[in-house]
C-alpha cells in the first residue's frame, strides 16, 4: 500500500499530516510512503529527513496518481476549498484521509463522493477506549488549550503567578476556562502551572473531579444540567432559558476574571453563545478573551474569527484561526500518530485493505464510498442543507395555466344603482 502526503493547500496550515519517524514505521511494517516535496518543510521537517527515514518525494500530480491511500490534515471539505483542483486527480477507490468537515459542508462530502473517493473524516472518529490513540479532535485540542493560555497571558497586562518582592506582593491572575473538555482541560492545567488561580465551568457535572484534579475551581450553577452532555462525549446544545441562568450564574466570575478561554464547540452547528456583550462590558481594562470556538461563530458575541479586538472598555477578544498550526511541529506529531494508528486498523497483517462496516471505527468516520455518502449524520446533514430545487421555465409556465383553467369564472360585479328622492 502506498501512502501520499500532499502538501496542505488551506492558507496558513503549516501542520503536516506524517512526519519522518512515523513514515519509517508505517514503512517498516510493509507501507511505502510518497510525500509531495516541501510538505513538511513549514513544520520543521525536511525533505531530506523524510529520505533519510526511507520515504520517497515527488510533485503533488505524482502523489495523487501512485497513492493507494491519502493523508492529509485538512483534506477537500475542512479546506474552504483550496483543494477543490484536487478532486479531478483522485482515482476512483482511492482512500483520502483528514479533516473534511462533512456535518458542517456535506455538499463538500458529496463532492469527494462523486470524485470516487472512499473517505475517511478524523472529526468523526469515535470516542471510545479502542479509538483513543486515533482521536485527532482530542490531540490537536491539546495543543490548542495550551496555546490559548500562552495567547492570554502574553497579551494580559499582568503576570500569572503571585510575586512577593521587596516591591510589595503580586497578587496571581485569574484566569477562567470555559468548557472542560480536552482543550479546557489542558488549559485549565497551563494555566495552573503558570501560577494563576483557575476557575472553570462545564454544563457536564462530572467533570467537576477531573477540574479539582488539576487544581482548578468548579463554578457551580444550580440548573438542571442531567441530560448535558450529548453523543460522543460533547456538551449538547441547550435552549435559550438555560443559557439565560447560565449567564446569570456566570457574571461575577466573568467580571473579575483577567484571562478567560472558551472551549464549547458543537460538531457542526454554530458555537453557543457563553459570553454576551454586557458581560465583556463589565469586564477591566486589559482583561483578554481568548475564543477557541471561533471558526463556528465564537462562545463570545464580540469575537471576530482571525482577528483581535480591543472593545471600548479595553477587553481584548482574540478569536485565533487555527490555532493548533502555531505549534506546527508538536501538533503534526501527534496527527501522524492519529493517522498512523487508523491506518494499521484498516490493514490487515498481509498488507491488505480491509473495511469492515460493521466495526464501530470504520463505520463512525466513513463518510463516503463506491459514489455514495454513507454515514448516516452526513447523510441527514446533506439532506436538510440541499437548496430546493427550481422548477424549470416550462414546467412553470404549464403550472400557472393549468391553475388558470380549474380556478373557477369571476361573477361580474353587480351594478350599483342610487334612487332619486
Amino acid at each position: 500500500m502506498i501512502v501520499g502526503v500532499p502538501k496542505e493547500l488551506f492558507p496558513g496550515e503549516k501542520r503536516v499530516a506524517m512526519i519522518p519517524d512515523v513514515a519509517n514505521q508505517l514503512i517498516r511494517k510493509g507501507f511505502e510512503v510518497l510525500v509531495e516535496k516541501g510538505a513538511g518543510y513549514d513544520a520543521g521537517f525536511t525533505d531530506e529527513a523524510y529520505s533519510s527515514k526511507g520515504a520517497k518525494l515527488g510533485k503533488r500530480e505524482e502523489v495523487f496518481k501512485k497513492a493507494d491511500i491519502i493523508v492529509q490534515v485538512r483534506s477537500y471539505g475542512g479546506d474552504n476549498g483550496a483543494g477543490k483542483a484536487d478532486l479531478k486527480k483522485i482515482k476512483k477507490g482511492q482512500l483520502v484521509i483528514g479533516h473534511t468537515d462533512p456535518l458542517g459542508s456535506p455538499d463538500k462530502a458529496a463532492d469527494l463522493a462523486k470524485a470516487g473517493a472512499t473517505c475517511f473524516s478524523m472529526e468523526l472518529i469515535p470516542r471510545i477506549t479502542r479509538a483513543q490513540s486515533m482521536d485527532a479532535l482530542s490531540s490537536q485540542a491539546n495543543v490548542a488549550g495550551y496555546k490559548a493560555v500562552l495567547i492570554g497571558a502574553n497579551l494580559m497586562q499582568k503576570m500569572f503567578p503571585m510575586m512577593m518582592t521587596a516591591a510589595g506582593t503580586i497578587a496571581p491572575a485569574r484566569v477562567f476556562i470555559l468548557g472542560a473538555g480536552v482543550a479546557g482541560l489542558q488549559a485549565i492545567a497551563t494555566a495552573k502551572r503558570l501560577g494563576a488561580i483557575v476557575h472553570a465551568y462545564d454544563v457536564r457535572p462530572e467533570v467537576k473531579e477531573q477540574i479539582e484534579s488539576l487544581g482548578g475551581k468548579f463554578v457551580e450553577v444550580e440548573i438542571d444540567t442531567a441530560e448535558a452532555q450529548g453523543e460522543g462525549g460533547y456538551a449538547k446544545e441547550q435552549s435559550a432559558e438555560f443559557l439565560k441562568k447560565q449567564r446569570e450564574a456566570m457574571n461575577k466570575v466573568i467580571a473579575e476574571s483577567d484571562v478567560i478561554v472558551t472551549t464549547a464547540a458543537i460538531p457542526g452547528k454554530k458555537s453557543p453563545v457563553l459570553v454576551t456583550k454586557e458581560q465583556v462590558a463589565s469586564m477591566h481594562p486589559g482583561a483578554v478573551i481568548v475564543d477557541l470556538a471561533s471558526e463556528r461563530g465564537g462562545n463570545c458575541e464580540l469575537t471576530e474569527h482571525g482577528k483581535t479586538i480591543t472593545t471600548k472598555n479595553g477587553v481584548v477578544i482574540i478569536g485565533p484561526d487555527n490555532i493548533a498550526s502555531m505549534v506546527a511541529f508538536n501538533a503534526s506529531q501527534m496527527y501522524a500518530k492519529n493517522i498512523q494508528t487508523l491506518l494499521q486498523h484498516l490493514v490487515d497483517k498481509d498488507g491488505k485493505l480491509v473495511i469492515d462496516v460493521e466495526d464501530e471505527i470504520t463505520a463512525g468516520c466513513m463518510v463516503c464510498k463506491d459514489g455514495e455518502i454513507v454515514h448516516a449524520r452526513v447523510k441527514e446533514a446533506s439532506t436538510t442543507s440541499a437548496p430546493a430545487k427550481k422548477a424549470p421555465a416550462k414546467a412553470k409556465a404549464a403550472a400557472k395555466k393549468a391553475t388558470a383553467k380549474k380556478a373557477p369564472a369571476k361573477k361580474p360585479a353587480a351594478k350599483k344603482t342610487t334612487k332619486k328622492k
